[in-house]
């Protein structure tokens, strides 16, 4: 018995006469006829009384009518959600951000985007550093991730730059270096200004992009800024930053955090320090799911959004 035969037997039932089914069904009379008998030789019963006039259904096809008109429905709406979810239109995509990839405005713009485009997605969202998101990805675990500068490229992985954006250096709002002004307005940091200044950094096996390209800048210059701590989360870098432990160096995404504590200036020779937003997914998994949000972000990034935000010049401080 297949589903096939169960379509032929509703048509013939609800006919009820053989011809006319085969009709609406755009096939000869006889292969129905077979299919029927087929049918009829699978469960051992005869389903059908045939006479003159057409047919009509026998006790035991009664007893099926209302089974197979449930099956078929079940199988037609099974159908219609897995064509959904191999359009991408349904289904669960699991992803996560590092936190310096979640404070880009695009990621937010880009999910409420994603919420209104395609209801019928169920978003399950984590955070995770660099490191982790990318093994996590290339083990199954998520569908993509987005993040900053890729810590490694696992063989199986796709990773496109969705955005750029400058490298800002944040510095306790008190400190000599925020306090510098030039006709009223505050100075660029350049990398010789790091000498021996304490930096914070985000661990170096969780991110080790930016932050060792930063130090390899400082090396080609003869700097040597002096690392007082190694954090897991760019956000609890900002933290320490704010609480006067240290400078470190950020996406501009990150302009606003603690702007009661922390001061942003441009870092004027920095250009390799260029931050990007990436995305990151299995080359394999690009279907589906994955492949309708893959898609959206690759829209989005090339459409025009609101740049952000730069910090406006600090208040004189009274007398």
């Amino acid at each position: 018995m297949d589903i096939r035969q169960l379509r032929y037997f509703l048509a013939v039932a609800e006919a009820g006469h053989m011809t006319r089914a085969a009709e609406l069904l755009g096939m000869a009379q006889p292969p129905l006829s077979q299919q029927i008998k087929a049918l009829e030789n699978t469960v051992g019963l005869v389903l059908f009384k045939r006479h003159a006039k057409g047919v009509t259904l026998t006790e035991a096809g009664h007893a099926l009518q209302a089974d197979a008109a449930r099956l078929v429905h079940d199988f037609d709406a099974l159908h219609s959600r897995m064509q959904l979810l191999a359009e991408g239109k349904t289904g669960r995509l699991v992803i996560a951000f590092t936190s310096s990839a979640a404070a880009h405005e695009f990621t937010p713009f880009a999910l409420r985007e994603c919420r209104a485009r395609h209801p019928g997605l169920v978003l399950e969202i984590g955070e995770n550093n660099a490191a982790e998101i990318t093994e996590a990805v290339a083990d199954g675990r998520l569908h993509c991730g987005l993040l900053r500068v890729p810590v490694a490229r696992p063989a199986g992985l796709v990773f496109e730059t969705l955005q750029h954006e400058p490298a800002m250096v944040a510095l306790p709002i008190d400190h000599p270096l925020a306090q510098r002004q030039r006709r009223g307005k505050p100075l660029p940091i350049q990398i010789t200004d790091l000498e021996g200044e304490p930096m914070i950094l985000v661990r170096r096996p969780g991110a080790p992009g930016l932050y060792a390209n930063l130090l390899a800048l400082c090396s080609e210059q003869g700097v040597r800024p002096r690392v007082v701590a190694e954090v897991a989360r760019m956000l609890t870098n900002l933290n320490l930053v704010a609480a006067g432990t240290g400078i470190s160096v950020v996406p501009s995404s990150m302009l606003g955090v603690h702007r009661h504590a922390i001061a942003y200036r441009p870092l004027v020779d920095g250009g390799r320090l260029d931050v990007p937003l990436t995305l990151v997914y299995r080359a394999d998994d690009n279907v589906g799911p994955t492949a309708t949000f893959t898609t959206l972000l690759r829209t989005l990034a090339d459409e025009p959004h609101p740049a952000v935000a730069t910090e406006p010049p600090q208040k004189k401080a009274a007398r």
